[in-house]
């Protein structure tokens, strides 16, 4: 099989700023395979979350490198591929983001080679799926309200009843302005849609007594649950928080492989699985089947990937109890459509494979 490279540049409407910083705009990995006059689609976007980042360049310098050792086998041959990622030609590690474009696009190949869509291979139900949630970064209670109207508007078009049941919001916590900020921005959302079903994700901002006063502030205002309170490295602080916390709580930077589950499983309610962390749909259903195995709820999450990683995502998304796939809806140059928005639940298609089309971008 033939394995073809190429970087692409998205633009976000409006930048992310989470409690470690912002982002407005990534360069993206576009992964193509090709064998048998069939070709398969994976995406590996940067992220930095602890350790050495996955940058752009890092990524195409992975890719380049296996590449040449990965043409001797079929797109049908997983776990050999697997093998060879795992078992790393140099003393670091194959990056996550660079693996899971291979493994996606390797999905992608197998999808349509048999004329079938992933989510039909896998014998899942698109009516399970969940809403996605609209995520609404750290910002003034003023840009957070304007966020929250964007949304709605895209959403429902212009004029749409702001209120409308059904919808999920993830509001980002954390701010280095301290947990009043915080109240003060979640209070304007809030406001804006009262109707929606809330989350909120502090990217490890807060201390254990923040944590603690913002899970009880956070019960009282309706909130499902709290993703990632606390620092990486504050991990033996999760029991004690679970202990007092009146909501659940979930992990995201804490948990990248099925293998971080299990001492997690009684400190914590929950995890967040991306494409980019974990490596891939294959390692996702490992993780999916581990969490539930140890009586935790699953969440897809996505960092600025474009619509072909999270319409992979989403046709596994019936496996998940809550969803995050958005970051594309942010998107004002996305190159590619896949997975559609229906009364704010983003379902994969029945085309074969990912479902994916690629179209130019106009950077409008």
């Amino acid at each position: 099989m033939q394995i073809h490279i190429k970087t692409f540049t998205v633009h976000k409407r409006f930048a992310l700023t989470i409690s470690r910083g912002t982002t407005a705009q990534t360069s993206n990995v576009w992964l193509k395979v090709e064998h048998e006059g069939i070709g398969g689609w994976g995406e590996a976007s940067p992220f930095s979350v602890g350790g050495t980042p996955q940058t752009t360049e890092a990524l195409v310098a992975a890719l380049q490198q296996v590449a040449p050792e990965l043409q001797k086998f079929s797109p049908l041959d997983r776990g050999k591929i697997e093998e060879v990622l795992t078992k790393s030609t140099n003393s670091d590690t194959f990056p996550s983001a660079a693996r899971a474009a291979i493994d996606v696009a390797l999905h992608d190949w197998m999808g349509k080679k048999a004329g079938l869509p992933l989510w039909q291979i896998w014998g899942l139900d698109r009516g399970k799926i969940v809403p996605t949630s609209v995520t609404i970064g750290i910002s003034s209670p003023e840009a957070a309200r304007a966020r929250v109207r964007h949304w709605f508007n895209q959403e429902n078009g212009a004029g749409a009843d702001h209120s409308t049941t059904g919808c999920a919001v993830k509001v980002k916590l954390g701010s280095p302005q301290g947990i009043e900020a915080d109240k003060a921005m979640f209070l304007a959302v809030q406001q804006e849609a009262p109707s929606a079903a809330f989350s909120v994700d502090a990217n490890g901002g807060w201390s254990l007594s923040d944590a603690i006063a913002m899970c009880h502030w956070l019960a009282d205002r309706g909130v499902k649950y709290v993703e990632q309170p606390l620092p990486v490295a504050a991990h033996e602080a999760l029991s004690p928080l679970t202990a007092e916390s009146p909501l659940p709580i979930f992990v995201d930077e804490s948990c990248f492989t099925s293998a971080d589950i299990r001492q997690l499983a009684d400190r914590v309610q929950g995890i967040n699985i991306k494409l980019m962390k974990c490596g891939g749909l294959t390692e996702a259903m490992r993780m999916i089947h581990a969490a539930k195995a140890w009586g935790l709820q699953v969440m897809f999450g996505c960092y600025s990937d474009s619509a072909l990683a999270n319409t992979a995502m989403s046709h596994l998304s019936p496996l998940a109890d809550y969803l995050d796939l958005d970051s594309h809806l942010n998107l004002r140059d996305d190159p590619f459509t896949g997975a559609t928005l229906h009364q704010g639940r983003l379902l994969p298609n029945e085309l074969p494979g990912l479902g994916v089309k690629y179209h130019a971008s106009d950077n409008s």
